[in-house]
């Protein structure tokens, strides 16, 4: 069912210098930089082969991400894989006794489709799942 690790998603505390950053370090700019209002998050997504480094500022005291930062810093906040029919693999997790932040999936970034699977049910993790 996942067919590969999408992203790896780290919270930052100011997306221009984290672009800076990484820029440097990967050796080339972001792939797209963009606002996703509902989840009150800017982002800059990094493309390396299949896999995809995103950054995480918060828009807002009350975004997840910015809380995320408040209490641990900035650092990883989740991992991302890919799925071919996100209906079906949260049917598929949640049979498995896999527990879902939200109950349906709802938009992403880049026109995707996402879900997140429960730390709790993860060992610590917090899992996204992308279609």
């Amino acid at each position: 069912m996942i067919q590969n690790v999408d992203q790896i998603a780290i919270a930052v505390d100011n997306l221009e210098d984290k672009i800076r950053l990484y820029t440097d370090l990967l050796g080339a700019g972001p792939d797209h930089v963009e606002e996703v209002e509902s989840e009150q998050v800017r982002i800059a997504m990094f493309r390396l082969g299949e896999t995809k480094i995103e950054l995480l500022e918060g828009t807002g005291a009350q975004s997840p991400i910015s809380s995320f930062v408040t209490k641990r810093g900035p650092g990883v906040h989740h991992i991302a894989f890919r799925v071919d029919n996100i209906a079906s693999a949260i049917e598929e997790y949640r049979a498995k006794g896999f527990v879902f932040i939200e109950p349906a999936p709802r938009p992403g970034a880049g026109g995707t489709s996402v879900a997140f699977v429960h730390p709790k049910s993860t060992g610590g993790v917090l899992i996204e799942l992308v279609e």
